[in-house]
């Protein structure tokens, strides 16, 4: 046993080779031979043999790579010393004391006694280890097929392989799709495993946004020391988007043979985005060494970061690659809605948390992909599947981050105007989800949805409404036609938040008001003619408006609506929506199983740090309007975050307050009430309730069609204000961003790798584990 006191030798080859001599051992197998117990014990007591036992291991695999394992022995050793190493490294990254010991060289150590000299240019083991296996990703005959025409050929030399002729799937830069190889498919997987168990330090670390965050694993593999970058990032990005699970189209068919390259894709989708964890913001770089590029990459922009995955991702250019990954990845999060309607047609996947990740990444590095996306109704593909993760996981706390990505990623799409345009296509699609029916466009289905998931969706959804509200003014001024449903949608969401007791219970809550006032203000001044429904609407619900024009501001009136509040525990009022039937074949949005496993988010910055207000001019370019001096600094006081405290504790806070004892006074409500945009609405309603009123007493009418045929010609040419520049709250980067995104990612990879658990009861610090 290890744990015994004395060390040995690391020339004790008899010793050591038992730990991957084994020949039928799999990495559950590692991990049931070696408990968590006896790793600790070893590291605290004998640690001189667990640095032994990672530097031989390292070693084995290091001699793997050099021989080409061509023996089936070889093969069994490079995978036993990956599946130990897998087991043993994240206990080596949970003690700071051993934390650089994978940074320290290993002076002498099974060197053959060849004197000190050498160690001058020893690699640090890590790099040893990183080397190796991206050497071992591309090895033939072990994780590709060999290129030799017959046996008597004398062995692929390692070393003069060029490796971007081996990229494991065609896609982007690779035309070649190689035959399926099951054995291959588990190499890579166990070896992909490693490989993100080395990225996974950064779990171990708190969440400093400060900190100048690099990985230093991450680093090390994604830069020009490894002659493997550029087609394993091909690889593993290609592996992800050229994946089908139906199996080939045919409906039912995964029920007849085992899938064995989805555990292979959800790796590669997890190695591909931790890779990618970059902040954007910080980085400026040295050029990249102009041969590693293929002609998948665009060469004409100036150099890009030194990470080359970040790199590579942010030039690749070929409309028909951008058509390959945009296809890829609305199959792939598409796949759960075609359960719906043809239960157990094909094989559900579960990596969608990774794909909306990797999505967001392809927007963020690469705006030639993000004005591709936009460029057809192709994007509405994303947007569907997006809508309905949102709509189905509102209630269920434990899926708050998919909450935030799906949010995140629909307000970088709405900062582009071609978004807006979009979404006045039809939406035909039915897949069953738990919203009321309506006829209409895809603007439509997201008002309904966001509706949803305002009024019904989880306690700790509410920092979210800010910016499901800025989605809906970025889009608000390109929306032709909105349906009754949605109309009367919005129209309810004012009521709700201009009630006297939710405007005056918390700082930020009239922000609300304002997002929707500019909704109705840009569809009445820029696309007036086709929204009869709307305008109807908003004639319906006028009193609202002037509830609002006369908000009352003395102090016994603020009293009153802050009495109330303590009897209306409810966040929102669900009545005075006439909720429609669901469509059919659909399931309420379930609240999380007791018991199901979480890990805590930091919180996200407010709507003001988030985005940054540009204006949209007359030819339709935008001109940023930063840095803002309107606001002050009082008003925009950063949005509760997602702590790990109770929800129920976050309520009797808010309840008291947001802000320790903040209430509101006379002053501060004036201070925002002469700002309330109501001019256009005022003087729409000035206009056309008369004539609206007229035509009911006229006709005897109490029918809604006459009105709204009135309605459909009528004109306001003239009759309004001059209308005001369209503003856009374009997301904008930040470190807080950078900071949610690295311990969500991370969050989801810890609870998805449950067989083996790799990081389960260790001492992680990313983030908290709790249940729910």
């Amino acid at each position: 046993s290890l744990t015994t006191r004395t060390p040995v030798e690391a020339t004790d080859d008899a010793f050591w080779d038992q730990f991957w001599a084994d020949t039928a051992t799999s990495v559950q197998d590692v991990f049931a031979l070696v408990p968590a117990a006896e790793i600790r014990a070893v590291r605290e007591e004998s640690p001189s043999n667990l640095a032994t036992l990672c530097y031989k291991a390292v070693e084995k695999l290091v001699q793997g790579a050099e021989s080409g394992c061509h023996s089936d022995k070889e093969k069994q050793v490079v995978l036993n010393c990956s599946r130990l190493l897998t087991r043993v490294l994240p206990y080596i990254f949970e003690d700071p004391d051993w934390r650089g010991f994978f940074w320290s060289t290993v002076p002498g150590a099974g060197r053959g006694g060849q004197g000190e000299e050498e160690d001058e240019n020893a690699r640090p083991l890590a790099e040893s280890l990183l080397l190796a296996i991206a050497d071992l990703l591309f090895c033939p005959d072990f994780t590709v097929q060999s290129h030799r025409r017959s046996t008597v050929d004398s062995a692929e030399d390692v070393h003069s392989l060029d490796s971007c002729e081996y990229i494991w799937e065609a896609g982007v830069g690779f035309a070649h799709s190689p035959q399926p190889n099951y054995i291959h498919d588990q190499n890579r997987m166990e070896l992909l495993k490693l490989l993100l168990t080395c990225f996974s330090e950064a779990m171990y670390l708190p969440p400093a946004p400060e900190s100048g965050s690099t990985n230093p694993w991450v680093q090390f593999f994604c830069s020009t020391e490894n002659r493997h970058a550029l087609p394993l990032f091909t690889s593993l990005l290609n592996t992800v988007c050229a994946y089908d699970p139906v199996g080939y189209g045919i409906p039912y068919n995964h029920l007849l043979f085992s899938d064995y390259r989805e555990p292979l894709v959800e790796e590669a989708a997890q190695v591909l985005i931790v890779t990618l964890d970059h902040d954007g913001a910080t980085s400026a770089s040295p050029t990249v060494d102009g041969t590693t590029t293929s002609t998948a990459m665009d060469d004409s922009d100036p150099p890009g970061p030194e990470n080359l995955f970040v790199n590579y991702l942010s030039r690749i250019h070929r409309e028909e690659d951008f058509q390959f990954i945009l296809k890829g990845i609305a199959r792939l999060l598409s796949n759960p809605l075609l359960q719906t309607y043809l239960p157990n047609s094909t094989k559900k996947i579960q990596f969608h948390q990774e794909l909306l990740v990797l999505f967001w990444k392809l927007c963020d590095f690469n705006k030639k992909f993000l004005f591709f996306v936009l460029k057809s109704s192709d994007v509405l593909d994303i947007l569907v599947p997006i809508l309905y993760f949102l709509n189905d996981a509102r209630a269920d706390q434990s899926r708050v981050g998919l909450m935030h990505i799906g949010v995140f990623i629909l307000l970088l799409l709405s900062g582009e105007r071609n978004f807006g345009v979009r979404l006045n296509k039809p939406y035909s699609v039915r897949v069953p989800m738990d919203i009321p029916v309506f006829t209409g466009t895809h603007a439509d289905l997201l008002i309904v949805v966001f509706h949803k998931i305002i009024t019904s969706g989880h306690q700790r959804l509410q920092p979210l409404f800010d910016c499901l509200l800025t989605i809906v003014v970025n889009v608000s001024p390109y929306l032709k036609s909105l349906s009754m449903v949605s109309a009367n949608k919005l129209l309810h969401l004012l009521e709700a938040f201009s009630t006297t007791w939710f405007l005056f219970s918390a700082a930020q809550n009239h922000h609300l008001v304002f997002f929707l006032l500019e909704v109705f203000n840009n569809i009445i001044q820029y696309q007036f003619d086709g929204n009869s429904n709307l305008v109807y609407a908003i004639i319906r619900k006028r009193g609202v408006f002037h509830q609002l024009a006369n908000l009352p501001t003395d102090p016994p009136s603020i009293h009153k609506a802050l009495q109330r509040r303590r009897r209306t525990p409810e966040p929102l009022s669900r009545t005075g929506s006439q909720e429609g039937a669901s469509m059919e074949g659909s399931r309420p949005a379930a609240p999380a199983e007791p018991g199901t496993l979480k890990t805590s988010l930091v919180a996200t910055p407010g709507i003001d740090k988030l985005t940054e207000k540009s204006q949209v001019s007359e030819d339709g370019t935008l001109r940023s309007l930063e840095p803002e001096c309107q606001q002050s600094s009082a008003e925009g006081s950063p949005v509760e975050g997602e702590l790990s405290q109770a929800w129920r504790e976050q309520r009797r806070l808010s309840s008291a307050s947001t802000s320790g004892q903040w209430s509101p006074t006379s002053d501060w409500i004036l201070s925002w009430k002469s700002k309330l945009p109501l001019q256009t609405i005022m003087r729409l309603l000035q206009v056309l309730v008369p004539q609206v009123e007229k035509i009911c007493i006229d006709k005897g009418l109490t029918d809604e069609s006459e009105i709204l045929r009135f309605l459909q010609h009528g004109t306001l040419v003239g009759l309004l204000p001059v209308p005001h520049p369209i503003l856009i709250r374009k997301y904008q980067a930040n470190s807080g961003t950078a900071m949610w995104f690295r311990t969500y990612m991370w969050g989801v990879i810890y609870l998805r790798n449950v067989d083996p658990p790799v990081w389960y009861d260790t001492d992680v610090k990313l983030f908290e584990i709790q249940r729910v």
